[in-house]
């Protein structure tokens, strides 16, 4: 049988109104409780000249003034936010479309080049660094209309799950400030889920995508390996590293994520795969039919909801498998045997590319400068004091890995247990068009909870590491809450599929997100916050 998802057209069974009055109503949103579309919001609002960018600018800057003293989620504002608004206001009145981007103010992560703002990735390595050069993705960001508010902050070159690790400061969670927003793109999944920012970019090695999505009650995207260019990220694992998208909604995430995508001539390993009209896909959808997912084949990975995983969040997942299972899905269990071992396989693999990676942060070629009368000086005291005690203790950890008599033992065997991960993943996505599981095994957890645990860190990202090991997308949508103390805090569902169908697992997330009932993934602090737009 063809998978209904497969094919969209067969979700319909009407004729679909004209494309412009189906993005209004995506926009709009289809219940009180769905999410709108901000950007295309946005979008319609400037064209139809009912406000102006510069109006919508200076909203959201003054909401971050607000908000920031509390949340810190960036480390670097751009001088030329009105600006850059004002020359969209007048691209407008000369009647031109500067693309899907128009007026949207977008945060980048701190570890992904910009030539007009100081690039760090969170680590006084590399403080006051300016790049020469824009990422790829921020390049194709200015291109689409973006307007680049500023620059979040992160765990020091991405290597934490907290944003804790920052060398400069400690982000807070918008659900209740003593909490972690997670890691390592805390600051760009804080800065969504508090609008400051319309949308954002982030990077995923591990799930620094996926977890702070979950923690935050935002949507996140990891796309697959090579969709999205690598070009300006600075690198932390190399075979493991993607550039990645948070939003409010799906399709807020899927406009960003087409923005961004496609084969770039500086990334060897970005792809050539063509990118699908991710927006175009989800206007076709018809969510109010009365089972819109009929015959999509979920498996829900068993190994997700045992043992070390909290009872709210597996409720949490349940409840959203049931739901899919409403919408016209037929949900299964499925076993991934080799699941535990991808997690010391990861670190192992992360840590030894991130010894190679980080060589080039010596105080020379990159990197502050410790006066010193001799080399070996120099190369020591600027990296021992340019870098934090997570980052070395991860160089430290992936030289050995690499060392004489020690390769075959650890980094080789890390490898065959990568190939096993992915023949996992392969197996069970032959018989499911989609996998389910949490995106953490938690909510988001106190401040200083787990600093001195760096174990009980490492095993918060059980649930995401193995799709970064098999190079597949996933998506995270908030799909439940679980009470923790003087808040009820968000759960984010985990949606895999095979490489390279992000519009698979985007038509599935806006279902879900759109039929969702009771639940409305806005902080406390904004419930009373008047719209921007």
């Amino acid at each position: 049988m063809t998978s209904l998802i497969q094919n969209p057209r067969l979700l319909l069974r009407r004729p679909a109104p004209p494309l412009r009055r189906r993005l209004q109503t995506l926009a709009a949103a289809t219940s009180t409780n769905a999410p709108a579309s901000e950007i295309l919001s946005i979008r319609e609002a400037l064209l139809s000249r009912s406000t102006t960018a510069l109006d919508i600018a200076s909203g959201y800057l003054s909401r971050l003034r607000r908000s920031e003293p509390h949340l810190r989620s960036f480390l670097h504002v751009s001088e030329k936010v009105l600006m850059d608004a004002e020359n969209v206001d007048r691209a407008v009145e000369r009647g031109e479309d500067l693309g899907p981007l128009m007026g949207v103010l977008v945060g980048v992560k701190d570890n992904i080049c910009t030539v007009d703002m100081p690039s760090t990735g969170g680590s006084r390595i590399l403080e006051g660094y300016r790049p020469a050069f824009d990422a790829t993705a921020v390049k194709r960001l200015r291109e689409n209309g973006a307007i680049i508010v500023g620059k979040t902050n992160l765990d020091e070159f991405g290597m934490g799950g907290s944003t804790e690790g920052s060398g400069f400061q400690v982000t807070t969670n918008p659900w209740d400030v003593s909490r972690v927003p997670g890691g390592s793109s805390g600051g760009s999944a804080a800065a969504v889920s508090s609008r400051q920012c319309v949308v954002s970019l982030g990077s995923d090695t591990g799930g620094s995508v996926r977890q702070p999505a979950s923690f935050c009650g935002v949507v996140g995207m990891k796309p697959t390996y090579g969709r999205v260019s690598r070009y300006g990220l600075m690198a932390y694992a190399s075979s493991l590293d993607v550039i990645g998208c948070f939003g409010s909604s799906v399709i807020d995430t899927a406009i960003l994520l087409k923005a961004i995508s496609g084969h770039d001539r500086f990334d060897s390993t970005s792809s050539k795969h063509d990118v699908p009209d991710y927006v175009t896909d989800l206007a076709s959808l018809d969510c109010l039919e009365s089972k819109p997912l009929t015959g999509l084949r979920v498996g829900v990975i068993q190994e997700t909801l045992g043992e070390g995983v909290d009872r709210g969040v597996i409720s949490a997942v349940n409840a959203a498998a049931s739901h899919l299972e409403r919408l016209g899905s037929v949900v299964t269990e499925v076993s991934l045997p080799s699941f535990d071992l991808g997690l010391p396989a990861y670190y192992i693999l992360a840590s030894s590319e991130a010894s190679s990676n980080l060589s080039r942060y010596d105080g020379v070629r990159y990197g502050s400068q410790v006066a010193a009368d001799e080399l070996g000086s120099l190369y020591g005291d600027s990296r021992a004091k340019g870098f934090g005690g997570e980052v070395k203790m991860r160089i430290l950890m992936g030289t050995y890995a690499l060392s004489a008599g020690y390769y075959d033992a650890y980094y080789k065997r890390a490898q065959q247990v990568r190939t096993l991960v992915q023949k996992s993943f392969k197996d069970a996505l032959e018989k499911n068009d989609i996998l389910i599981s949490p995106a953490a095994p938690s909510v988001a957890y106190k401040i200083g909870e787990k600093t001195n645990d760096p174990l009980a860190m490492y095993a918060g990202d059980i649930m995401t590491v193995n799709v970064n090991l098999a190079g597949l997308p996933a998506l995270v949508v908030p799909c439940g809450f679980v009470e923790g103390g003087t808040t009820s805090l968000p759960v984010g569902l985990q949606i895999i599929g095979p490489a390279f169908t992000e519009e698979k697992l985007l038509r599935v997330g806006h279902v879900f997100e759109q039929t969702l009932q009771n639940h409305r993934f806005v902080p406390p602090v904004l419930s009373e916050d008047a719209p921007l737009i």
